[in-house]
């Protein structure tokens, strides 16, 4: 008899997330509980899960509690998360100066942050007439097509199926006919006849057509011939360059309601505590105030007017080595009044305004001068005409609707040109090996030099010829940049710095990786530079998982590196270095990370900028152990390390240079350019590539206008269903309200949340107003036991249930000491025990992939099988002595659990922290002091060497095999030399463990290594040990 088939019931998505720009829809309350608590929870108001300290941190019992009671509430009332507000929705107003939270504090403190705003070229609102209009003015109404009408789309579901797939799926056209058809068997009417019926609705959308326009460029010199007595071909041919009128496209961008509330329609000062400025976003750098000085200068007109910087980008990519090495040269284009995190998340704020030519020929002609600088002459051309659109509008303001819903007047500005070195040499008519910003020579890129300028070549220019302009000055005379052209536009202050290719893959990736490799190969020779290689690999594959880190499973030997390659590496290389470099090159290797991540930061402020200067300062004093070591013998002229000399001034300039980075414009290449070419047929496929991006556009505008008339709120067949549900009685109280008509879903707000993160999300950027916090997870972990006293024999602690009794008395009793009491006066805990899986934590990152308070969280496991692989206890940083700066007052621990239990109506969270066995440097250097005064006493009295080597913090040694307890409760480990103390044999073989690379294994005994420190420990003493502590 044939299987049977239980048909499952189909369930429609009709609950909406009530958040604003989220398009998730769920079956039921519980799974939009799920998703808003992970996604868009405000962890502004939740509760902060703190490690124990005082009386009842028992550090030599192995662990910590933490606790901190919380506000009553249902279930898990320990937890509070805040909902959305409209008033975080809303721009904020426009006005000279004001105030608000200041986004570089840790943990929300009070300090707040000044904001002023350009007193000239303000960002006044105006009629359509461009007459300023009145403080406090609602925007103008505009006209709009009926919220029914999703011309030239029939309805709403036929629009989703469309962009479903044009853009989400990319289903090719045969596949859209095979599907169709399928479709009519059982509907007689399919939403498009066939794939042709979808191209044409799509080609039929009004709002974002701006159609691709076409010009071509043609080699005008003096003919040449070759031996053969031929033209070569790049002379005959044109070149054909397709653009979009960039005037057209960045209206689009300013007015799109998508980016209200995260532009600045003013140039701004930032400054945080004791009046210190910050750099942020583009408009909060000096480059935009000055240049609102300049024009407000020139033209009084143009007073209330506001700014808009034109920031560019192109780069050459290759789509395909296989076929023939197919490159295309897109040009990008964006505007810097939307916030930096805009532009790095690809909300339709970087849009693809052209393809440049790339013109070749035949290896004979490829070196050639005269074809040379005709490929340079022909990228500057091709750019100056491209711009000419906004030529006018540099000088006399447009008005323009705004994505507030204001008008205001526009004045436009060539600004940051986002380019790799390459490409800087080739914008800025500089000779290759020489700085496009400074004179510094090719030989002293050590150190920056004088400013490079327009005015300033222009005199060149006047005063000397050619081949001196090239030898002398690095300049190609022959050519013009294509900003000569434009009003206050100079390419050598506009090259921005690009932390991809100059820091990342640059520095990092091309020269200390490598550098790192040659001196491992110059000391050791290749075989046993191989096998360190591998041991480094080793180290690099055996980071744990653990959210924000990346695994690296064949450790560093990948054959192509992507900027996220470099990065991750960046995170673990350093310990894997340990001990196979000198510690000189460490020192390097750590400056330069610390430089990395300070210029990485969404927020610089003027305590950053010192900080960078001292990390830089540091770098270039340590890196000279390269050029000892015989690795980097021609020194360190070089374009990309001299690069990072300019980021002070180019911070100062543009603000925070994320937000102008290189990998901007990388990543739209997958968007603009490989996808498209993957769906063309490979023929003359630059045509259809136009037509792909033409139509993604297109799709896009029409969502942005559909949403901003509330036309897409909630799912398609939410009048239906909800209609169907409320009919067979179901109770939607619980859930968010569902409005009549979808446009009422405008007004939403979403409500308080108490669940934390689903337990597959291990964390990301945190959303404004966050404070540094730790909650536990939404769901208590199943099988341990309910009872304090089973928990404790359960998990082998049976100090569990004292010091959570004890911590529990002083959180009671703030005035008074656990210590100076019995434990018969402490609080019995007989509520349920909770034991979580996991806790999120929510910390200032500005250097990670973070909000825009620079805040980010992660999440924290503790479980006894993660995987199927064996248990995994993430590490954690414990905050020992907040007074000390950077990781110098802090503690790595690892988490044996999480729970918590209600005490008269209060929810306690806890965690359990294992064993310090990490140890600091200090404690490093302190033990190793010890050891030397060993040595020393080697030859006069070995009765007394037992007592000389202090134990590690928390522990101590084995005198002779002894084992004891001490009354504070921690346990002797190992003891030295299995407790023989040190003799003179022994004082031989411990100077010859530090001698050598490898350490020496004695036969019956296990060796632990640290740096420049070694302890023995026999099979029994390490038995022992295991006994006692909590690995």
């Amino acid at each position: 008899m044939p299987a049977q088939r239980r048909k499952q019931t189909y369930k429609p998505r009709v609950l909406p997330c009530t958040f604003k720009g989220c398009r998730q829809l769920f079956t039921n309350n519980s799974g939009l509980k799920r998703h808003v608590s992970s996604a868009h929870q405000d962890f502004g108001a939740g509760l902060r899960l703190h490690p124990l300290t005082g009386a009842a941190a028992s550090k030599d019992l192995g662990f910590y509690a933490g606790s901190m009671p919380a506000a009553d509430g249902p279930d898990l009332d320990w937890v509070e998360a805040g909902g959305g507000s409209d008033e975080l929705w809303d721009p904020p107003p426009a006005h000279v100066e004001h105030v608000e939270a200041d986004s570089d504090q840790i943990g929300g403190g009070h300090d707040r942050k000044h904001v002023e705003i350009h007193s000239l070229l303000d960002g006044i609102p105006c009629d359509l007439n461009g007459d300023d209009l009145p403080p406090g003015t609602s925007p103008l109404v505009q006209s709009q097509a009926p919220v029914d009408d999703y011309s030239p789309f029939m309805d709403r579901s036929e629009f989703e199926l469309a962009d479903f797939f044009y853009r989400k799926v990319q289903m090719s056209g045969g596949r859209i006919d095979e599907l169709m058809q399928l479709w009519g068997s059982r509907d007689p009417n399919p939403p498009f006849a066939d794939h042709r019926d979808l191209y044409n609705c799509i080609d039929a959308i009004s709002v974002g057509d701006i159609p691709w326009q076409t010009f071509s460029v043609s080699y005008k010199g003096a003919r040449s011939v070759n031996a053969a007595g031929e033209v070569p071909g790049w002379m005959d041919s044109k070149y054909e360059v397709h653009f979009r009128c960039p005037r057209k496209i960045l209206q689009n961008q300013i007015g799109n309601p998508d980016f209200a509330g995260e532009m600045d329609f003013a140039p701004k000062r930032v400054f945080g505590k004791g009046g210190k400025r910050q750099y942020c976003d583009f408009m909060s750098g000096n480059w935009a105030w000055n240049q609102a000085d300049i024009i407000a200068t020139e033209d009084a007109s143009t007073h209330g007017a506001t700014f808009c910087p034109i920031i560019a980008g192109s780069d050459k990519t290759t789509v395909s080595v296989a076929t023939g090495q197919n490159e295309y040269y897109p040009l990008y284009i964006s505007n810097g009044l939307v916030h930096n995190n805009v532009r790095r998340a690809h909300r339709n704020a970087v849009t693809l305004v052209a393809f440049l030519a790339v013109p070749k020929t035949d290896r004979e002609h490829d070196d050639n001068a005269k074809f040379r600088k005709f490929r340079r002459q022909l990228f500057h051309t091709s750019l100056n005409f491209i711009f000419q659109s906004l030529k006018p509008g540099m000088t006399t303001p447009e008005v323009t609707l705004c994505s507030d819903g204001h008008y205001r007047r526009i004045i436009y500005g060539l600004g940051p040109y986002i380019a790799d070195y390459p490409e800087q040499v080739l914008l800025s008519c500089v000779v290759q090996g020489w700085c496009p910003k400074c004179m510094a020579r090719p030989d002293e890129l050590h150190s920056s030099g004088t400013r490079r300028t327009h005015k300033h070549t222009r005199q060149l220019l006047d005063s000397f010829d050619l081949n001196t302009l090239w030898d002398d000055y690095g300049v190609v005379g022959d050519l013009v940049p294509f900003t000569v052209g434009f009003p206050r536009a100079d390419i050598h202050e506009l090259l921005s710095p690009d932390i991809l290719h100059q820091v990342i893959k640059g520095t990092f990736k091309d020269h200390l990786v490598a550098w790192v490799g040659e001196y491992l190969g110059l000391v050791h020779g290749p075989t046993r530079a191989a096998a360190i290689m591998a041991d480094i690999d080793r180290r690099i594959a055996a980071v744990p998982s653990f959210p924000g880190l990346r695994r690296f499973p064949e450790g560093r030997g990948f054959k192509q590196w992507t900027g996220d390659d470099s990065k991750a590496l960046m995170k673990v290389y350093l310990p894997a270095l340990a001990g196979h470099v000198p510690s000189q090159m460490l020192q390097a290797l750590s400056a330069f990370m610390d430089f990395c991540y300070l210029v990485r930061r969404d927020v610089i402020s003027e305590d950053t900028l010192v900080a960078i200067d001292v990390a830089l300062e540091q770098f270039q004093r340590e890196r000279i152990v390269f050029e000892e070591s015989g690795v980097q013998t021609s020194g360190f002229s070089l374009p990309r390390q001299h690069s990072i000399l300019h980021y002070r001034k180019n911070i100062q300039l543009f603000a925070a240079p994320n937000g102008l980075c290189s990998s901007i414009t990388e990543a739209k290449h997958i968007k603009a350019v490989k996808e498209p070419w993957r769906r063309s047929s490979r023929f003359e496929a630059l045509g259809q590539m136009l037509v792909t991006n033409a139509r993604l556009d297109k799709l896009s505008a029409a969502r942005v206008d559909f949403e901003a008339r509330g036309m897409l709120v909630g799912p398609c067949s939410i009048l239906p269903a909800t209609t169907a549900l409320v009919g067979v009685g179901v109770d939607l109280s619980e859930g968010p309200e569902i409005p009549e008509q979808p446009s009422g879903f405008d007004k939403a707000k979403a409500k308080e949340m108490v669940l934390i993160a689903a337990e597959d999300d291990d964390g990301g950027p945190a959303e404004d107003g966050v404070t540094a916090q730790v909650t536990l997870a939404k769901c208590p972990a199943r099988g341990y036991p309910g009872q304090l006293e089973a928990l404790a024999e359960y998990i082998q602690v049976p100090q569990l249930t004292e010091l959570t009794r004890r911590f529990l008395y002083d959180e009671l009793n703030p005035g008074y000491s656990s210590s100076q009491i019995t434990s018969d006066h402490y609080p019995d805990i007989i509520s349920h025990i909770s034991v979580f899986p996991s806790a999120i934590a929510t910390y200032y990152a500005p250097s990670d992939y973070s909000g825009i308070g620079g805040m980010h969280r992660e999440r924290i496991r503790a479980v006894p099988l993660w995987r199927r692989e064996g248990p995994r206890h993430d590490c954690v940083f414990l905050d020992r002595d907040p007074t000390l700066p950077g990781f110098r007052g802090l503690d790595v621990v690892r988490v044996l659990l999480f729970f918590s239990f209600k005490f008269q109506q209060v929810r306690y969270p806890f965690y359990i922290q294992l064993l310090q066995h990490f140890l600091r440097y200090e404690q490093l250097l302190a033990y190793q002091e010890q050891w030397e005064q060993a040595w020393a006493l080697s030859n006069e009295d070995p009765s007394k060497h037992n007592g000389i080597i202090n134990p590690l913090p928390g522990q101590q040694g084995l005198h002779n095999g002894e084992d004891v307890l001490r009354d504070d409760g921690s346990y002797y480990m190992g003891g030295v030399n299995n407790g023989a103390g040190i003799d003179e044999v022994h004082e031989v073989h411990l100077r010859a463990m530090l001698d050598r690379d490898e350490p020496i294994v004695s036969e019956g005994q296990r060796e632990f290594r640290l740096p420049e420190l070694v302890v023995e420990m026999s099979d029994d003493e390490e038995e022992l040990a295991n006994d006692h502590m909590y690995w």
